[in-house]
């Protein structure tokens, strides 16, 4: 059955929508984390990437993409559902990932990758295991970096760089941004600051 005109329609208009907001991405902030990841991992730093949801989904993917192609010591707490299970059930779901991080000695050398819509609100009550993951990340002097979906989030406020995807759609904001965050961390992963081991089908060429 050929589909329908309203969903080619559609279709047309959130591909759209995809152009209008990749042409807005803010590409010095992007590089500023390409740069900030390179001194960390030429300074024998770790980066623990951040996420919930299908932003959790993005941590454990970018995770092997920072581990494999660029040589990067990467972690995500959600990789680990044993651990990420048992301190959501015994400590609560907010402190859980600051906990782990503590665990994990995070330090000075140390920096955090936040992929997250809203970035963290603690007045809003949204996502504040990230907010406490953050504050604890900043007096313990880790470097901060994020890639968001709005402005005024608690990692935008905080970051040392930050990419805002521009919520040009309010009515698609979260698919739009999530889609593209994922763009986003294949570039950083591609930067040729970054990129130190050419992935399998370009060397097969």
């Amino acid at each position: 059955m050929p589909p329908s005109e309203a969903s080619m329609t559609f279709t047309q208009t959130y591909l759209d929508e995809t152009i209008d907001i990749i042409k807005a991405l803010p590409t010095a902030s992007i590089d500023a984390i390409a740069k900030g990841l390179a001194h960390l991992r030429d300074a024998g730093g770790r980066l623990f990437i951040l996420g919930v949801g299908g932003s959790a989904g993005h941590a454990g993917h970018a995770v092997n993409d920072f581990r494999k192609i660029c040589e990067i010591e990467a972690y995500a707490p959600t990789d680990n559902v044993s651990e990420l299970t048992a301190r959501t059930n015994d400590e609560g779901w907010e402190s859980v990932f600051a906990e782990w991080l503590k665990t994990s000695r995070l330090g000075s050398k140390d920096a955090i990758l936040v992929f997250s819509v809203g970035g963290g609100n603690r007045d809003k009550s949204i996502s504040v295991n990230l907010v406490r993951a953050l504050e604890l990340a900043r007096v313990r002097d880790a470097r901060i970096y994020g890639i968001v979906g709005r402005n005024g989030g608690f990692t935008d406020s905080v970051a040392d760089a930050c990419v805002v995807i521009p919520p040009l759609y309010e009515d698609r904001v979260t698919p739009h941004t999530e889609g593209l965050a994922a763009v986003v961390w294949h570039l950083l992963v591609s930067h040729p600051a970054l990129k130190r081991v050419q992935t399998t089908w370009e060397s097969r060429r």
